[in-house]
């Protein structure tokens, strides 16, 4: 799987972190239904694995699936076991060698400079600038992006509809997005509503001025 691309095609990373198993799946089952194309689920949900398990027998071997919170080389294991095709962490931990031995293509999170070019030896495919909103938002990401042009940049934590504007046309080539998207479809509520959160989003991807080309 080719995440840079993916990302730079597709923009938006829905992040799921549900407390209902059940509605958990329908929530990926939803997202990918109006046209979401990356999907997370953070190991932080219950029974997040069988939640991935579950999801992927559903999409099918090739859409892509990741599992979010990787934290250990175990997390990394057993998300490749449920099917995850790519990880996301939120720090420069053991799970981005095991992921990277599994060939699983990783999202690691970052905050400083200092983090990013220590991420630059493990081989990820972008960079999860976490916390985002309290590190200072799309000015912060704009400053890394002077001594940093080529990275590959996700940022995530407190991304609305508007700081998803914000951070794309700042020069994000994706944004990770938990409950603004979500809200509570993933702990039992409305798929209505989320369809209607998702179409929101989606259309501020396709309208944010900032193209990037996949590397």
């Amino acid at each position: 799987m080719d995440l840079r691309a993916a990302l730079a095609a597709h923009r938006l990373v829905a992040i799921i972190r549900g407390t209902d198993p059940e509605a958990a799946v329908r929530t990926v089952l939803t997202l990918a239904e109006e046209g979401v194309e990356l999907i997370e689920v953070s190991l932080t949900g219950t029974d997040a694995l069988s939640v991935i398990e579950r999801a992927r027998k559903e999409l099918g071997p090739d859409r892509p699936l990741g599992a979010g919170t990787v934290l250990t080389a175990d997390d990394a294991r057993a998300a490749h076991r449920a099917g995850a095709n790519f990880a996301v962490t939120p720090a420069l931990g053991d799970g981005i060698r095991e992921a990277h031995r599994l060939e699983l293509p990783v999202i690691a999170g970052v905050l400083t400079p200092t983090e990013i070019l220590a991420a630059r030896p493990l081989g990820v495919a972008a960079l999860k600038i976490f916390p985002a909103a309290e590190a200072g938002g799309p000015a912060y990401l704009k400053a890394l992006r002077g001594p940093f042009p080529d990275e590959v940049f996700v940022p995530v934590g407190g991304v609305d509809e508007l700081a998803a504007r914000e951070y794309l046309n700042a020069g994000a080539t994706a944004v990770g997005v938990g409950s603004p998207l979500i809200g509570d479809a993933a702990d039992g509520g409305s798929l209505t509503a989320l369809r209607a959160r998702t179409r929101a989003f989606l259309t501020v991807v396709e309208e944010s001025s900032f193209a990037r080309e996949a590397s």
